[in-house]
């Protein structure tokens, strides 16, 4: 926008500028605590004056722009009374004019990345800007005059942006009135992370921006940890106190109509993204409250970015997607954290958009992209103790819902009979995930939760049931480099005296680790003939899967 004058001249504007300066930094007195400063009200300048007062911003911009001609390092810049970066003095300007122990401006250096002590600074990518020291050290004072001054419940029910105007002007009264000056930017971080108080989830609202955050773990108020691409970390994220994190609990709950406290200390829930959340309180929670956060990715996962992200083979996606196109019963299976809900929502995207599909869940957390979906979740029980509603009474009721397919989020329980029987009775396609670590255990698993259920059956007639409900297990594992794979695709491929027979088509062969820790495998095909071929052929699919395998 300003073309560059000869250097001489720049030095002469410098100069005439840097007597400018000089007067408005002696004006200017500083508290000594946490670098905030308090400003005099300046005296008027004349035209002239200010005119060389712009002058020199928009020089000392330029050398912000270019950096420290040695090190390629920004040039500091300090509050000034307009609100916008107050100029920092050239080196060469502090050397010349200035009389012995007169306080000069000091040269231009580095702005300081030291944190104010006792202030947790979260180290943020990228995509989200790291707030200033200034505003994490005035932000709680400030936060508590407020609260003093507005209807909080009142505020709580306004749109996002409309508080943010609202509350904008009184932030600024207060700052006023503690004479803390702040520029333009760290005014509006100072409002956002106000507003992130009342309507968000306060401290966490950094992390649930930050897109390579996949789990988030409250252990107590100054405990934060993270998951990042399989790793956990521990973060400088913190809370005021166990009384904080009890009121984001509080008011993540209460938003789906559920409650936490000393008689109700478990509870899962939801974010507004879909994003799982399971909370623990005081007396089951020693060291005070704790959350875990499951975020949901902004991009829908498929079977292709799987591919791309080595979590499976080209060959292992073509046998999932006409799996899921030819309508075959699939139960996923793995531990905890290892993707069981993404490749379940993956699966999901190969329904066709005509069928009808009912989901249930504990915390409704899938995300199915078709139009025709009724989603149902559970509820608890009152203060009364009355209300609950189970997994095992939303399958019986789904039953009456003429669905196409049932999708449950996981079974636990009782509700994996009324599962196996939803199956077994024309509703072909369904799917489900389950907690285990092998194909042959998920199987073992589903016999314990019916026996669970109370129901005297023979164990031949249990695996018989499963056996014709259960057409395919798919195991994935999150493995120590971090990465989630999916290790073995199996078939259930009928009964052999009392014994449920099963034959692998797929599984992950470990090889060594690289320099960088980074487990290195391949995914193996068994060379046997899929069980559900038969099935294939009759929805068109056949040749392209036996393309697919080679």
């Amino acid at each position: 926008m300003f073309a560059r004058r000869p250097a001489s001249e720049e030095h002469q504007s410098t100069d005439r500028a840097q007597r400018i300066a000089d007067r408005i930094h002696n004006r200017r007195t500083s508290d000594g605590e946490n670098g905030v400063v308090a400003l005099e009200r300046p005296s008027r300048l004349s035209p002239r004056e200010e005119r060389l007062r712009q002058l020199t911003e928009i020089l000392n911009t330029g050398l912000e722009d270019e950096g420290d001609g040695a090190t390629g390092t920004p040039a500091a810049a300090t509050p000034s009374s307009d609100g916008t970066a107050a100029p920092c003095t050239p080196a060469a300007a502090t050397g010349t004019g200035s009389a012995p122990g007169e306080d000069r401006p000091a040269p231009c250096a580095p702005r300081s990345k030291a944190r104010v002590p006792g202030v947790p600074r979260f180290v943020a990518p990228n995509s989200v800007r790291p707030m200033s020291d200034t505003v994490l050290a005035i932000k709680d004072k400030v936060q508590a005059m407020l609260v003093e001054r507005i209807d909080t419940a009142s505020a709580a029910r306004l749109p996002r942006d409309q508080l943010k105007s609202a509350l904008s002007e009184v932030v600024r009264d207060i700052l006023v009135e503690l004479q803390i000056h702040l520029n333009g930017h760290e005014h509006a971080q100072l409002v956002d992370v106000v507003v992130d108080e009342m309507l968000g989830l306060g401290p966490l609202e950094p992390l649930l921006a930050d897109e390579t955050v996949t789990d988030i773990m409250v252990n107590r108020f100054d405990r934060v940890y993270v998951e990042r691409r399989g790793k956990i970390e521990l973060t400088d994220v913190t809370f005021r106190d166990h009384q904080h994190v009890f009121n984001i609990a509080s008011r993540i709950v209460s938003k789906i109509g559920r409650r936490i406290d000393e008689s109700h200390p478990l509870c899962d829930a939801r974010l507004e993204d879909g994003s799982r959340v399971n909370i623990v309180v005081p007396p089951l929670s020693i060291d005070g409250p704790s959350m875990s956060i499951r975020k949901f990715a902004k991009r829908s996962i498929t079977f292709d970015r799987m591919v791309e992200q080595a979590n499976l083979s080209d060959s292992m996606s073509a046998l999932l997607k006409t799996a899921a196109r030819s309508r075959l019963n699939i139960l996923i299976s793995g531990g905890t954290g290892s993707g069981k809900t993404t490749l379940l929502n993956a699966c999901s995207q190969l329904i066709d958009p005509q069928e009808r599909v009912v989901t249930i869940e504990d915390a409704a957390e899938l995300q199915l992209q078709q139009d025709h979906v009724l989603r149902m979740e559970t509820r608890t029980s009152n203060l009364e103790g009355k209300g609950e509603v189970t997994m095992r009474d939303l399958v019986k009721n789904a039953l009456r819902m003429r669905p196409d397919r049932i999708i449950l989020g996981e079974v636990r329980g009782g509700e994996v009979f009324d599962m196996l029987q939803a199956m077994n009775t024309g509703h072909e396609g369904s799917m489900s995930t389950i907690h285990a670590n092998r194909p042959r255990e998920a199987l073992t698993r589903l016999e314990n939760m019916v026996a669970m259920a109370g129901f005297q059956l023979p164990i031949q007639a249990v695996r018989m049931q499963i056996s014709s409900a259960v057409d395919m297990i798919v195991q994935i594992s999150r493995m120590r480099d971090g990465v989630r794979r999916i290790t073995s695709i199996t078939e259930v491929t009928g009964m052999e005296g009392d014994i449920i027979t099963t034959q692998e088509l797929f599984r992950f062969e470990y090889d060594s680790d690289d320099p960088s820790g980074r487990i290195r495998g391949r995914f193996v095909y068994t060379g046997l003939r899929p069980h559900f071929m038969e099935k294939a052929r009759y929805y068109g699919l056949d040749q392209a899967l036996l393309k697919a395998l080679g």
